[in-house]
């Protein structure tokens, strides 16, 4: 009988450790995979822009405005009529901050060849140093071509004009728009059910009660930060916009829209402002002093409204690593440019949200340990 056991026993190891070498065979056969979707998931997202870009912009808008759509249909609201409300007041909002800034920006852009001459002027030490540095590069670069041979270059036809950079990319822009609202209002739409068949479809009620968690997570998170964020950027702008009036800055509402736009995009956003504000301050003042009041009084808003007002409404419930924003905002803006940025911190509050339930990757611990490719959100993460 003892020797029967033994037998049993060494049986049962030798499964046990050949379903250690299975599951750690598949694992590494999924890092493998992971680490080729990662290398080739930016070029994919870069090269598919047309189509990327507007649907995760319109899927981060939707998820925002969910809130909203509880909030009518609470009150017994449609839910078609519910997400048609959302998007027409979307709609009317970005409306009115793109032509605060837009249409007071093209007066500033026709007045660029009055006021040259005064920008040049006070950054005339400046302008003598560049100029002397653009005349050594061009010599150097004659003196380089000159000692090598001539190659062909191909020279691409651009538009000649602003209209004419208008007209052809006008078009195609209203088409992305328009795709994007319908984007957003089908996801609005079907919020509802979508979500109620997705925890049903589950196969336990763990499994259903963690779906619905992870959801609720996403939309809370991704709502809060967008709508807190946007409360401090329209108050930041807004307080700008009353200063550079006081001043006697010409167009305070477009510099106090361009500033809360900018403040979406986080480290670089608020040095973006300073430039601007440094030049349109030096073509509305003679005295270049007085030019640098409105970038220099920006910067002591931005400075308390990072450090103290930020992290006081946003808490640390949504306190992400600096580092990880700095990455999310070099990786998106590199793949879709300026939207890219603007959709960096939502991105990755959305990713961070995912992983914290579900597990986040543990690839030192998979390669020099006895672990897995993920280990499950700490408990502060899935408390948040």
């Amino acid at each position: 009988m003892t020797g029967g056991n033994d037998d049993s026993q060494v049986l049962t190891h030798e499964q046990e450790a050949l379903q250690i070498k299975r599951v750690r065979l598949l694992a590494s056969l999924t890092l493998l995979g992971g680490v080729g979707l990662v290398l080739a998931l930016p070029f994919a997202l870069r090269a598919g822009a047309e189509f990327f870009l507007p649907v995760t912009a319109a899927l981060v808008i939707a998820i925002a405005l969910v809130p909203m759509l509880e909030w009518f249909e609470r009150r017994g609201v449609p839910a078609k009529l519910a997400a048609a409300l959302c998007v027409i007041i979307f709609l009317l909002v970005a409306f009115f901050a793109v032509a605060s800034i837009v249409l007071p920006a093209i007066d500033w852009v026709a007045l660029i060849p009055q006021r040259i001459e005064r920008v040049q002027n006070a950054l005339s030490p400046i302008v003598d140093l560049y100029s002397s540095l653009q005349k050594f590069i061009d010599r150097t670069v004659s003196q380089i071509a000159t000692s090598t041979p001539k190659s062909r270059t191909v020279t691409l036809e651009q538009p000649n004009s602003m209209l004419d950079l208008i007209t052809t990319s006008a078009p195609h822009a209203a088409i992305q728009l328009f795709f994007a609202l319908l984007v957003i209002y089908f996801f609005l739409a079907g919020w509802t059910g979508m979500r109620k068949r997705t925890i049903v479809s589950r196969g336990s009620f763990e499994g259903a009660l963690t779906t619905a968690r992870v959801i609720q997570q996403v939309v809370d998170a991704t709502s809060t930060y967008i709508g807190t964020i946007t409360l401090i950027n329209v108050s930041l702008g807004a307080l700008t916009a009353l200063v550079l009036w006081w001043l006697g800055m010409d167009s305070p509402l477009m510099w106090g829209g361009i500033v809360a736009v900018l403040n979406y995009i986080p480290y670089l956003g608020p040095i973006a402002s300073v430039i601007l504000l440094g030049l349109g301050g030096l073509m509305t003042f003679t005295d270049p002093w007085a030019a640098l009041l409105p970038p220099s009084i920006f910067l002591a808003f931005h400075m308390v409204e990072a450090n103290a007002i930020t992290p006081m409404i946003v808490g640390k419930r949504l306190e992400i690593n600096p580092l990880l924003i700095l990455v999310s905002l070099s990786f998106w803006a590199w793949v879709w440019g300026t939207t890219g940025a603007l959709l960096a911190v939502p991105l990755l509050i959305i990713f961070k949200t995912i992983f914290a339930a579900a597990g986040t990757p543990d690839i030192a611990g998979f390669l020099f340990e006895d672990g897995t490719l993920t280990h499950v959100g700490d408990d502060e993460e899935k408390d948040a």
